[in-house]
């Protein structure tokens, strides 16, 4: 009978899955759109660190401004709202990519034996915490970003650093968070127990 090779004990093999959906979580949220949510000219509209959906172009056919109803990014990495919301792009991204890089890593561990030890796990956990802290430091900066002109336009010119407005935080955001804080204090704590102890071979 074949049995795969494996480096992870079998609460390894929870933290690896639970580090795939965290990384998954963390990640399609950082992606998406959706972190902010507001209306102009009765349009819906959202944004996250680096994209948005609905923004205002002129029409020069009828010498107006409408809101053209898609999502992409900024055009450039200066075209972000604002400074918070540029530091927010990158700290997010960076522990987005540590989570991800932790999690492809333990996935291979359950089909390569000898590959994650108990300090290679626990090494991992680490890289996992300050990802998560990455994460979670691009989410506490993102509200200090409401206070620039384009939110204040979309939120009714309500809005300002941690205050709302008109608008309301969208599930990507919560999304973010939650699979920040997930990997901080869950994966963290079970990789200690991910690796199997090494043999000891004699010489």
């Amino acid at each position: 009978m074949f049995t795969m090779a494996s480096s992870l004990t079998c609460t390894g093999v929870i933290w690896t899955l639970l580090s795939l959906l965290c990384a998954a979580a963390s990640c399609v949220g950082f992606f998406m759109p959706y972190w902010l949510l507001g209306t102009q000219m009765d349009k819906p509209v959202s944004f996250g660190t680096f994209r948005r959906c609905s923004y205002p172009v002129r029409d020069e056919e009828k010498q107006a401004t409408v809101m053209l109803e898609q999502c992409g990014r900024y055009a450039s990495f200066n075209g972000i709202p604002s400074l918070e919301w540029r530091i927010c792009t990158v700290v997010t991204g960076v522990g987005c990519g540590l989570l991800l890089l932790v999690a492809l890593t333990a996935l291979m561990g359950c089909c390569i034996s000898d590959l994650i030890s108990r300090t290679i796990g626990r090494v991992a956990g680490g890289i996992q915490f300050v990802g998560g802290l990455l994460i979670g430091s691009g989410c506490a900066l993102y509200p200090l970003g409401w206070d620039s002109e384009e939110v204040q336009q979309t939120c009714n010119n309500s809005s300002d650093q941690f205050q709302l407005g008109s608008c309301q935080i969208g599930w990507a955001y919560y999304c973010t968070g939650a699979g920040a804080a997930a990997a901080m204090l869950l994966c963290t704590w079970l990789s200690c127990f991910a690796g199997k102890k090494q043999k000891q071979y004699p010489y």
